[in-house]
């Protein structure tokens, strides 16, 4: 327990010094205000968007719109991963198109993408849905191809049909490399989510408050935009590292 304590401690050193030396700055005349700006203001800044709503509604929209598209997304590349995995056939037919089109970076896409779906809500849905795509598609195909022959060879002696042996021998092998893509997954569709959200403006969402914040020269709003950011992003890595640790445990004692 002492020993956490000191550890803890020690880790909040740096961030302290850092916030002392960003007050400190904040003093130094009306442009070093501006760019530094206090954490007094901060604070009257974040308790105004919170007694409004507004932080609540942009924060809403952009966590449900991230974790949606990492349903859509993140299913929809485990699927194709061990369809591609497991089918010959569907690896020579998929697998050059797909690996061709994720050498496009994500951002090329979107012009294309907002002809062909406009820039709403479905233009957001679809770049999240991709940016998961890709690292589940990888990391499913990986782990399945990697499963010890001599658990295939089981299978085989079993005689389990080709879903049993994806139910029960390929998924539970393959689960570390999966969550380990869902894991990228989530990072890569917090970031598109952003980054549409910053490209098309329409709507409400954590971008759209940034952008907002910029157009109207409010640093604060600005700032603290990228701060809760920063913090729910942390916050989802760490809940989802945990739950990933319980489902990879648990397969491995089954």
């Amino acid at each position: 327990m002492k020993q956490r304590l000191i550890l803890i401690i020690k880790g909040a050193l740096l961030p302290l010094a850092l916030l002392g030396a960003w007050q400190w700055a904040s003093g130094q005349g009306a442009a070093a205000a501006y760019i530094f700006v206090s954490l007094g203001d901060l604070a009257h800044s974040l308790r105004d968007l919170i007694l409004t709503g507004e932080l609540w509604v942009h924060l809403r929209t952009s966590l449900g719109r991230t974790l949606a598209g990492l349903l859509l997304g993140g299913s929809a590349g485990i699927v194709t991963g061990a369809l591609m995995a497991q089918s010959p056939l569907a690896d020579r037919l998929i697998g050059p198109l797909f690996h061709s089109i994720r050498q496009v970076p994500l951002l090329g896409l979107i012009p294309l993408l907002g002809l062909w779906v406009g820039n709403g809500d479905g233009a957001k849905l679809l770049v999240i849905a991709i940016a998961a795509f890709y690292p589940t598609v990888l990391n499913t195909y990986a782990g399945m191809r990697q499963v010890e022959g001599r658990l295939r060879e089981v299978g085989q002696v079993l005689t389990l049909t080709r879903w049993q042996t994806l139910r029960q021998i390929l998924l539970p092998g393959a689960m570390p490399a999966i969550v380990t893509g869902v894991t990228h997954a989530l990072a890569f569709a917090w970031l598109a989510c952003l980054g549409g959200e910053l490209l098309f403006s329409a709507g409400p969402g954590m971008g759209s408050l940034l952008l907002n914040g910029e157009v109207s020269g409010r640093m604060d709003v600005v700032l603290l935009a990228v701060l809760v950011i920063a913090l729910l992003a942390q916050a989802m890595n760490v809940a989802f590292a945990r739950l990933a640790r319980l489902l990879v445990k648990g397969r491995s004692s089954e």
